[in-house]
């Protein structure tokens, strides 16, 4: 049953907009269709202008993390999946710190927690809206283009959650959060690989302008923005992960009915995938925000001031936000390696947290791993078929490689933002860990589709 804290929500989840589940099979080729609508109007939001601002105002200073959040500066989606991932962080520590009661392998439980989600990323949309408002991103605006501004991005704010909803209801492939960043990286390694000014020159273009001048190459090889070192480093970033993506634990299992059927269940390295890295980064940014909003209206307060201090172009001068966001190139870790070692230890610290916190919440753990394998009439050879002897045996498995693997992904986004890798380091660490998941959905929905006997054993 639901704790005090969900059932609050059941009242107010019938007047939340929703997408209703398909009440027919829906075939591969529509979900395609559909996938490729929700990316497309993604597309166009990202290109429409908010109405009312200047569109020479410079906004906050988050271009590294704008990739990782889907946003685009100054249009309809200036705050991106930010609202949702910041709902979810907050759910998923409230629940890991059992401060709410929730059963995720209880149906109610579930729809409560998806609703109160869903509340939780209009609220977090309103407040975002209101602070970049009153925080001075568009500049001085009257009362009225205020409410105009806050109008649009809490309508956009709406448009993105139904839209994630659509995909991840059965419409479409994949979630819609995984296929905006997925959009985002893409575009600004392509920015930074061919555009003559984003905001440096992509590395090609320099390499031409460079060869067909006579000059020498060598300035182009290390330099704060598309450097060759960081084109490099992307191609082997880029092969590492699919690597690690490989890299896993195999258990024995069999079927406890038919006894020819042999099979291994699974428990790769990077177990959690790329959530912990998402949310170590709405975390982050929500602090950087914060704390740059705060300390505008209280520039001398001491405990704002061990938040975050700012110098005069915005950029964190101290505090803890100083340690949250990445020095960037080679350049910046020279200058101050404290800063890098900081903010490298704590990024892997909060992606090994909610890598752990993410087993129970995400229905991963031990636990719930077991039941289902005996649910579904799987038992591992030598075990009785039982669910506490097989949790047992997966508690010596889950728990090590879920934090091995969030170790791993940390050290991997830190690392790859020192050497300039296009599309930051958590940019590109994601869209191979979305590339091979939506490798793996677009698999098994061919295989359902051809073999519609499948459809029990994959859930659908």
């Amino acid at each position: 049953m639901a704790g005090r804290f969900l059932s609050m929500f059941k009242p107010i989840s019938r007047y939340l907009p929703v997408i209703k589940q398909p009440e027919r099979k829906v075939r591969f080729t529509e979900k395609i269709f559909w996938t490729a609508m929700v990316l497309i109007l993604y597309l166009i939001m990202c290109v429409i202008p908010l109405y009312g601002i200047n569109p020479r105002t410079q906004g906050w200073q988050l271009q590294y993390m704008r990739v990782i959040f889907a946003s685009r500066r100054g249009t309809l989606m200036e705050l991106g999946i930010g609202p949702i991932v910041t709902a979810g962080l907050i759910l998923q520590l409230l629940v890991g710190a059992n401060m709410i009661e929730c059963d995720m392998t209880d149906p109610e439980d579930r729809a409560l927690f998806t609703s109160a989600s869903k509340a939780f990323s209009i609220i977090f949309t309103a407040i975002q809206a209101s602070a970049y408002i009153i925080g001075g991103v568009y500049g001085t605006v009257n009362p009225i283009q205020s409410i105009i501004i806050f109008l649009q991005l809490i309508a956009a704010g709406i448009i993105v959650i139904l839209l994630d909803e659509l995909i991840q209801k059965g419409w479409g492939i994949g979630s819609g959060v995984s296929l905006f960043i997925l959009a985002g990286v893409a575009q600004q390694i392509f920015n930074q690989c061919f555009f003559p000014a984003y905001p440096y020159e992509g590395i090609f273009p320099a390499i031409i302008r460079n060869l067909m001048s006579g000059e020498s190459l060598n300035p182009l090889f290390v330099r704060q923005g598309p450097s060759i070192l960081g084109f490099i480093t992307t191609v082997i970033v880029f092969f590492l992960i699919i690597y690690l993506e490989g890299v896993r634990v195999e258990i024995p299992i069999s079927h406890a009915m038919y006894r020819g059927y042999r099979g291994r269940y699974p428990i790769k390295l990077l177990y959690v995938s790329n959530l912990p890295v998402i949310f170590a980064s709405a975390l982050f940014a929500n602090i950087y925000f914060f704390s740059q909003l705060l300390s505008n209206y209280f520039p001398n307060n001491f405990w704002i001031g061990l938040l975050g201090t700012f110098d005069e172009n915005r950029n964190p001068a101290g505090g803890l936000v100083y340690y949250v966001t990445s020095p960037g190139w080679l350049g910046g870790v020279a200058q101050d390696p404290l800063r890098a070692f900081g903010y490298t230890a704590i990024l892997i610290v909060f992606c090994v947290v909610f890598s752990i916190t993410w087993l129970e919440v995400g229905g991963l753990g031990p636990s719930t791993v077991a039941k289902q394998l005996v649910d579904s009439g799987m038992q591992v050879p030598g075990y009785r078929r039982s669910a506490r002897p097989i949790e047992s045996l997966l508690k010596r498995y889950i728990p090590p490689v879920a934090v091995l693997g969030g170790i791993i992904v940390g050290l991997v986004a830190a690392v790859s933002d020192f050497l300039g890798v296009f599309g930051s380091g958590m940019g590109i660490l994601l869209s191979v860990g979305i590339i091979y998941q939506y490798y793996q959905a677009i698999v098994q929905e061919r295989a359902v589709d051809m073999y519609p006997a499948l459809r029990r054993f994959f859930g659908k």
